[in-house]
């Protein structure tokens, strides 16, 4: 088993880590695939948090606030549709024989356990896989936020921002060949170039309390076992 450095982790993931063609839905074998990351980082022995956003099954600016809809009513549809991909992420897991819970930052009982700080952090201790949905349970705020806040309330070592770029870039790779690559930021420098990979809000939690993020690629082979080993991939932004 290789050596960890970090041995409890927060994964935020996009909610297109579960889509179907075109960006959109869940796909069960996306659902799989991210199941399977998870996995191989549970047997090094490290304990896992994850917080999915829902941009697959709803987008609130352009789905909601630019068709005139309330900012609340759109974000509240938001926290439900990362419920629904939190569910479909447990179901992955426990099919593997992974038990893992889905915390809820909203109560919606029949489906998900509210989420209790001390009841989180047991759960991770016991080595199940904590999903929290939801968010913050609040409007206002983004999935990277309750990110940030539930890596800090469950003591999370480092927050693992998960995407479908390799790194951090001072510009679009995809549309500048010449961009920039990044293996390291401070917290200040990346938010005063807006790299874009997390919001103000979330950013400027993480370096209140000293907690490293790390930007991967969710897909490139074994990006999330380097990480929590201490290896070299994507782009550290800490203090």
């Amino acid at each position: 088993m290789a050596e960890l450095k970090y041995r409890r982790i927060l994964l935020k993931l996009g909610g297109e880590a579960l889509a179907g063609e075109g960006g959109f839905g869940i796909n069960p074998r996306r659902a799989e695939e991210v199941a399977q990351k998870v996995i191989r980082v549970l047997n090094m022995g490290v304990q896992v948090a994850i917080v999915i956003g829902g941009g697959n099954l709803w987008r609130g600016k352009e789905d909601g606030l630019d068709h005139g809809m309330e900012r609340v009513t759109a974000d509240h549809m938001g926290m439900l549709a990362t419920v629904m991909n939190a569910l479909a992420l447990q179901d992955a897991l426990e099919r593997h024989g992974i038990p893992t819970r889905v915390m809820t930052g909203i109560e919606v009982r029949a489906v998900a356990e509210p989420y209790i700080q001390r009841r989180a952090v047991r759960h991770l201790e016991k080595g199940r896989v904590v999903i929290f949905g939801a968010g913050t349970g609040n409007p206002y705020f983004t999935t990277d936020t309750a990110a940030s806040l539930r890596a800090m309330e469950i003591d999370a070592e480092v927050l693992i921002k998960a995407t479908k770029v390799d790194a951090v870039y001072d510009s679009d790779p995809k549309l500048n060949a010449n961009a920039r690559r990044f293996e390291r930021l401070t917290y200040i420098d990346a938010l005063n170039m807006r790299v874009g990979v997390m919001d103000s809000t979330a950013m400027a939690m993480c370096m209140d309390n000293d907690l490293p993020i790390c930007v991967v690629d969710l897909w490139q082979e074994g990006s999330l076992e380097q990480v929590v080993a201490g290896e070299a991939v994507g782009t550290l932004i800490s203090a």
